[in-house]
């Protein structure tokens, strides 16, 4: 064979032609997934668009046929999502811009319920998430010959202090669920599918991986953030046990062990903040108001319930909601109808046709929902200018932090400010305000694990269909320390009666959420310079933490969270720690009662 030699000018020559059609087929490459993604998003945003309106009439007109064109529209807008993600795999391994290579992973990990790319399982994964929806959303229970829906159960949880009243509207909600196992563990099947065959072990890789890290470690991180608050919820859990006891007796809620479920005010235990009458501290530690009655009293109706939370966030220089909002949004329940009355937030062209849709009751927790929900519609609205794939939370958490961080602003200082109130109570007061708050939201951390954990084992295969009833209780007695009022039946399906299981609504964004909006509260309270206890802070009215919250709420999805929890709060990492700031007076308060106590479950 011929040897051949090359001068060094030559082996130069050759190498930079090798650079230069390396560089020039990423070009080609990235100029290839440009073309593909602009070509997805405007796909998408034409689907969205159209599913959105679909879905809208179906959540507020229930009937045979527009559950029929929301299975419709569900199956197509699947089928679109994974046709998309199927062919954005073309990309895999390519070096692509950073903002491609962000739409691509969105692309991939998205969808909530990913079908296998077959139209007829499609057709028949969208049959059985409606029918689900529908089931619970029209779910009744009779007692006393008088049938009940969920909110009316849901009243007897709450203000009842019967324990046979409270065991049978508990157990009563739970048999609408029952039907559900079989579709749900089918739904299982097809969404594990979905999900292999874009590259993921499972649905539960696939859900976790949404947050800018590989799945292992966001779980690890979720544990890391329990560990920091677990604390003080069983200090809380403690305390509260005791109070039960000494309402009910030991027959009832004994002194020890777990809390029997339908004592807590709550028809899922997940809030437990209507049984504070029960559990208030004695002496001069109430607030010394009601906020319900006072709203009654001052005849709020639902509208100006909405418009008092607008108020909020124009306060921060916010821009008024548009007059579609009004126009378009469901805000009490239509007599004439079965709607969703679960409360939500809409964008219904992903520009700026949002709406709220509540079913909304006069009362402080309404009072707080309001302002959670147009959170979710304030940040849509800041985000609408991002490219479509960019249109969202910079994770889901973050959605469900920005109108609860505004409702930790409804102090009474704000309250008085809206002429609520006419004095604002002394501080001697606040222990009664922290523990109303802390068996709202301390309580409901267990809760938000549960749900999810309880998921991801299902969708692992560690928890099977024989045994999601009894693997729910076994991790909701694990985390919350809580247990059924009696023997639950061979085929009961009890998550499939709180609305994020049938409906399909990953829940890891509340516990998120949770931490996140205290380390907003307080981040934006340093920001204005408050000196005080951190629970008495209210960013009300104030302009410069609005304009740097519309900052954070405007990247959308096209940062990695940490930059957008950065752009506001200053820090990279997700922190629980600003919540035992928030409660430390409730928390030696409750570690001084629980003296001699045998806490823990």
């Amino acid at each position: 064979m011929r040897s051949i030699w090359l001068s060094g000018t030559a082996v130069a020559a050759l190498s930079l032609a090798s650079i230069n059609g390396a560089a020039w087929a990423q070009q080609a490459e990235s100029q290839d997934a440009r073309a593909f993604l602009s070509d997805a998003e405007a796909e998408l945003a034409e689907m969205s668009e159209y599913a959105g309106r679909v879905f809208w009439v179906q959540n507020t007109n229930i009937t045979y046929d527009t559950n029929w064109l929301a299975s419709r529209v569900g199956s197509e807008s699947t089928q679109l999502a994974v046709r998309l993600a199927t062919e954005a795999a073309r990309f895999d391994g390519a070096e692509l811009p950073d903002d491609l290579q962000r739409k691509i992973d969105i692309l991939r990990a998205g969808i909530t319920i990913p079908s296998p790319n077959d139209s007829e399982v499609a057709d028949e994964l969208a049959e059985i998430t409606t029918r689900l929806d529908s089931t619970y959303a029209t779910g009744t229970y009779e007692i006393d010959g008088e049938t009940l829906d969920l909110g009316e159960l849901s009243n007897i949880i709450e203000t009842s202090r019967d324990p046979e009243a409270l065991r049978e509207a508990w157990e009563g909600w739970r048999t609408i669920s029952t039907p559900m196992a079989a579709d749900y563990a089918r739904m299982v099947e097809i969404a594990n599918q979905g999900a292999r065959d874009l590259g993921f072990e499972n649905l539960a890789e696939m859900w976790l991986s949404n947050y800018d890290m590989p799945a292992d470690e966001m779980e690890a991180e979720v544990a890391r953030l329990w560990g920091q608050v677990e604390p003080l919820y069983e200090e809380l859990h403690c305390y509260v046990r005791a109070e039960l006891n000494e309402e009910y007796g030991d027959e009832v809620q004994p002194a020890n062990g777990p809390i029997r479920a339908d004592l807590l005010g709550n028809m899922w235990s997940q809030s437990w903040a209507n049984i504070y009458p029960i559990v208030a501290p004695e002496g001069d530690a109430d607030p010394g108001y009601d906020l319900t009655q006072i709203l009654q009293d001052r005849e709020y109706d639902a509208l100006r319930m909405v418009e008092t939370g607008e108020n909020f966030f124009s306060s921060l220089g916010f821009e008024e909601l548009p007059e579609t909002f009004w126009e378009r949004s469901m805000i009490v329940q239509p007599d004439d109808r079965d709607v969703v009355c679960h409360a939500s937030a809409w964008n219904v062209d992903n520009v700026d046709d949002i709406r709220i849709k509540m079913c909304t009751e006069i009362n402080a927790e309404d009072f707080r929902t309001v302002h959670h929900e147009l959170g979710h519609n304030y940040y849509q609205r800041a985000y609408n200018g991002q490219d479509f794939l960019f249109r969202n939370g910079a994770h889901d958490g973050f959605h469900e932090a920005i109108g609860d961080f505004i409702a930790l602003s409804i102090t009474p200082e704000y309250l008085q400010q809206l002429e609520l109130i006419e004095q604002v109570p002394s501080a001697d007061a606040d222990l009664g305000l922290l523990l109303d708050t802390a068996l709202d939201k301390i309580a409901f951390l267990p809760f938000a694990l549960t749900v999810d954990q309880w998921r991801w084992s299902v969708l692992r295969g560690d928890i099977t269909p024989d045994g999601y009833n009894q693997g729910w209780w076994d991790l909701r007695t694990a985390n919350q320390g809580i247990v059924p009022p009696g023997p639950r039946p061979d085929d009961a399906f009890d998550p499939g009666a709180k609305y994020h299981i049938p409906g399909n609504t990953p829940y890891l964004r509340y516990f998120l959420s949770y931490i996140l909006q205290f380390q907003f509260h307080e981040a934006a309270c340093e920001m204005i310079g408050w000196e005080g206890p951190l629970h008495r802070c209210s960013v009300y009215g104030n302009e410069k933490v609005g304009e740097r919250f519309n900052a954070m709420m405007e990247m959308g999805q096209s940062q990695p969270w940490p930059e957008a929890l950065e752009a506001f709060a200053g820090t990279r990492e997700m922190d629980g720690s600003a919540i035992i700031s928030y409660f430390e007076p409730l928390m030696n308060y409750l570690d001084e009662q629980n003296q001699g106590r045998e806490c823990g479950w």
